[in-house]
Parts: C-alpha cells; structure tokens; sequence
C-alpha cells in the first residue's frame, strides 16, 4: 500500500473520535476514565463503556480483562450477558405481534397459553409486561423446590412449575412486584404466536432490522461464541461463577455496547429505516387503584438530574449491567462489566451527573415536617394501648411502636425510628420523614391493626402481633414433623435441638430458624419468612414459606 494513502487511512479512522472527544472536552473524558481506573489494575476483570451526546460517541472505552485465566482483554466488541435489560427486548417482540395484529395486549394469556391454571382472575399479556400479575417469581419458587444459587434454571423447569402454581401473590393488577416468571412467559407466547423458536423470531424481527449484528439469545448457558466474557464473583478474589440462568424471556441475551447504543437511539430519534414501535414500549398503565408505577414494557422510566430517563439494569453470575438514556438532553450511557463488585449503577449516575450538571441540587429540598399546628392531647395511658410490635403480612416485615418520653415512637431497626405525634385519638403524623404520612390504629375485639398512610399510595396495613419474648417461651416441638407442597412436589421437616429450631430440606440442608414472633421465623434462603398456620382449635395444619417476590407458598403437615 503507498505510504501516504495508509498515513491518511489511519488519520481519517481516528478522526471522528478525537473530535467528539475534544467537543465533550479533555477534562470531562479524563474524569469518566477516571472513574474505572481499578478496572483496568493487572489481573482484573472489568467491562466496556459507551457514552453516546446529541448522536455522537463521546466516550467509548474497554478496561481489564474478558477472561482472566488466558489473560484475554475486554473491548468494545466483547459480548456479555445483559441479564434483565433483555426483558425490553422480549416487550419489543411482543408489541411487533401485536402492531401485526396477531395477538393484544389485553388478552387474556391463557389463550396462548391454556395449559396455565385459572386462577380465577384474569391475567393479561399486559399484566406480564408490567409485573402486575400476581405471578410468583421463579427464582423464589425454584429455591423452595430444591434449586441451589448454582443449579441451572430453564424454560422448561419455570413451565413445570407454574403449571402447578393454585395462588398468585396477589390479584392482577393490585400491586408492582418485579417478576422474571411474567417474562419467560411471554417468550413462549412469542413461540406460540409466531411458530418459531424464540431465539430465531427475535433475530429476525428485531436484531436484524436494528442491525444488532452481535446481539443473540442464548438458549442455554453454554455456547461457545467469539469475543464473550467470563463473569467473576468479586467478593473473595475473582472467582468464575457461571450465569447460571439458562432461561429466556427474562434474560439470557449477550451483546455489546455498539449493539445496544444502536438500539437505545431508537427511544430519541427514531431512524427511517426502523419500522420498530418503539414508542408503545413507553406505555404507562396504572394500578386498579389509579397508582403510576413507573415502569412500561420492560424499561423504567422516571426522572433524574431533573431530565426525563429511560433505563434498565442487569445482573446475572457475575455480569452487571445498565443503560439508560436521556431523550431531552440526548445523553446516553451504556456500561456493562464482568465482575459482581462493578458498581454499575453508581458509575453511571456519576457520568450522568458529568454530563448534565447536578441539577437536583438547585431544586427544593424537602424539609422534615414540624409538629401540626393542631394536635391532640393523649394521656400516656391511651398512648401504651397502641405500643407494641406489628407485622406486615403481605411483605413480611414488622414496626415497633414503643413510648419513649410521653411520646410515640416508631421503629424500624436500633438507630431508624421517627417520632409519632397525635392528631386525633387514633390517629398520628410521623414527623422528620419529608412527606405527610399518617399512622391509624384501628382495635376490635378481634384483633388490632396499624394503617401507614402516604400520599397517592394505597395503605400499608400491618397487624398486632406477640413479640419474640413469648416466642421464646413457647414450645417448639408442636411444630416438629413433615410438612409438603403439592405445588412445588417438595418436602420440609421442623426438627428442634438444644441450639434450637431448623428446617431441614434434602438439598438444603438445615436451615437454622430465627424465632420473630409467635409462628414466625426467619431462615436463610431459600427460606425467607416461615410462618406456621393453625387451624380453628389451636391446632397446627401447615405453614407458608415466602422468600421476597415469592409468597405464602402452602405446606400441609403430614
């Protein structure tokens, strides 16, 4: 090649990312590379970053390595699992089918999918995209049957499973519960509708009119593919930890920041060439209740820096991920990383902030609310018949509501607790907290409850409960025995020793129970909340188990 025509070669590759880093400016670049300096340490696993102003790339660099053990470095090309931002792109599949009219958003999914029980409300496509369901989360569900953190996760376990699901966590569309189980349904909907393989529909209607050249769902967990990183555990050195999800739907899809810069430009200027709604996957639909989640199909959005933001983050094994993109100020950030300790989130606000300004800071803060002009006077009598613990048993965690110097107090741990001040006799308003939020008792001869009331949310009801001092005079051994799901086809025995109470399961070994209050412990996962239940006598039938977005999962004594 003549010498001259390959020195021009090169000055014209380089050209355009000098300039878009000298319009960005020299300071502002050295200060997002600053920022992953230790990802770039000898030896350390790390990640690639695209920063993406007004259509230009103004940062885009890889640090440390893909693969530790052969010493083979990140790039801007390397793929890594994107874990949950691959629900946006599941959304993307469904909204083409329906922009085709082969299927609505509103319909019911058992008509896709008849081989799901009825629970007896009806459970929408739309309810799927929204995590509004009232399905459980497969992770929770899969624990309890036996699954460890490193067993393999599929389609098809998640299928066998919630076909013999006979509860939801709640009625559709009553509450936000993120759920990967929505997600990985929705993939067989896609396969259902379309007659094909998820993997190959997505590649054909939506990687390959994007020209996402390098993106792909990986059916599975072991595909040998060029450029694709390792993930490592941080927490003890770098361990390699597999990404053990091998489900699809929910997550499961490997890309790079070209890739996704490409897609995530879509949500600002939508290209000529792109026939993609990508506008209906910034459909909003409230709670029964009128409450705004926000979260459309398979995207967050919100605000920050007092911009409009649209993101999604990531993690699986030891991949963590996040992209988000601001469309007024025409701001993109892509980082994604192959090692658990990466920070993502919080490196991408800082470049956020590099990039926009902290605009929040200019804005009102909220201060703590002072005591009400009018309140009411409480003896001290009437104040202790509210004290006392109270369980909230839709989420399954407990207040206490103590007095302390002629005033009531409520408490979430040693060390977090606010004042309660009386504005009639049952009624109170939590100071120092920077919104109104009320607290109601309500008594009867039944039982006794605690409302937290806040502004535009439905009410958090919590009931009295005995606190762990009776507990622990109680008798563990009426609980000893087998206790089985017919849902999950899965057994757990309540033994008790002189160290205490455990719950014993074949793959999980014992689990040590801490006593809460009366009937309630908590275990380590996949345990979470165990609460025993009785029947009308007294007498003890079986218990629930809940574990986060899992819940009350039935186990009938034996």
């Amino acid at each position: 090649m003549n010498i001259r025509k390959y020195y021009w070669l090169i000055v014209m590759t380089f050209l355009p990312i000098c300039e878009v880093y000298c319009q960005t400016g020299q300071t502002q670049v050295q200060q997002i590379d600053n920022l992953f300096d230790l990802w770039g340490m000898p030896g350390h696993p790390g990640g690639s970053i695209m920063v993406v102003k007004n259509n230009k790339t103004v940062f885009s660099k890889a640090y440390g390595l893909a693969n530790i053990a052969h010493h083979i470095s990140n790039s801007p090309h390397t793929l890594f699992n994107i874990g949950s931002i691959s629900k946006q792109f599941t959304a993307m599949g469904i909204t083409v089918l329906e922009a085709q009219k082969k299927l609505s958003f509103d319909d019911d999914i058992r008509k896709y999918l008849p081989e799901l029980p009825d629970f007896g409300n009806t459970i929408t496509i739309r309810h799927l995209l929204h995590h509004t369901s009232g399905l459980r989360d497969m992770h929770g569900l899969l624990g309890l049957a036996g699954w460890r953190r490193n067993d393999l996760e599929t389609n098809e376990d998640v299928y066998r499973v919630i076909e013999n699901q006979k509860t939801l966590n709640f009625k559709p569309g009553e509450e936000f519960l993120y759920c990967n189980t929505g997600y990985v349904l929705l993939a067989k909907v896609i396969e259902r509708v379309a007659k094909l393989p998820f993997q190959d529909w997505m590649k054909k209607q939506v990687f390959d009119p994007l020209q996402m050249k390098n993106t792909y769902v990986e059916n599975g967990s072991h595909k040998v593919a060029p450029n694709k990183a390792i993930s490592y555990d941080s927490k003890k050195g770098f361990e390699r930890v597999m990404p053990y999800w091998g489900y699809t739907g929910a997550g499961n899809m490997y890309s790079t920041i070209g890739d996704l810069a490409l897609w995530l430009k879509n949500f600002s200027t939508l290209r000529k060439e792109n026939n993609l709604p990508f506008k209906k996957l910034l459909t909003l639909t409230s709670l029964n209740n009128g409450t705004n989640t926000g979260y459309a199909f398979g995207v967050r959005i919100g605000k920050h820096l007092g911009k409009s933001v649209i993101q999604h983050g990531g993690v699986v094994g030891g991949f963590r991920s996040i992209m988000c993109t601001y469309p007024e100020a025409q701001l993109t950030i892509i980082i994604l990383a192959n090692f658990s300790g990466s920070n993502v989130l919080s490196k991408s606000n800082k470049i956020a902030r590099m990039m926009l300004g902290d605009e929040e800071v200019s804005q009102k803060k909220h201060l703590p609310l002072q005591r009400p002009s009018v309140y009411a006077g409480l003896s001290k009598k009437r104040l202790m018949k509210f004290s006392g613990t109270y369980w909230n048993p839709t989420e399954k965690y407990g207040r206490k509501i103590y007095l302390k110097n002629d005033t009531l107090r409520y408490r979430r741990t040693n060390g977090d607790e606010n004042p309660l001040v009386p504005i009639n006799d049952d009624t109170f308003q939590m100071l120092n907290v920077g919104v109104e939020v009320l607290v109601r008792f309500e008594a009867s001869a039944s039982d006794s409850k605690m409302m937290v009331l806040l502004p535009n949310e439905p009410p958090v009801i919590f009931e009295l409960r005995k606190d762990n001092q009776s507990q622990r005079a109680y008798r563990f051994r009426n609980y000893v025995g087998d206790y089985y799901s017919s849902e999950l086809k899965t057994t757990y025995s309540i033994s008790v020793k002189e160290s205490g109470i455990y719950c014993e399961h074949i793959r999980h070994g014992k689990i040590k129970l801490k006593p809460l209050y009366k009937d309630i412990f908590r275990g380590t996962w996949p345990i979470g909340i165990l609460e025993i239940v009785r029947g009308d006598k007294g007498n003890i039938t079986g218990l629930k188990i809940s574990n986060g977005r899992t819940r009350d999962v039935w186990f009938k004594k034996q």
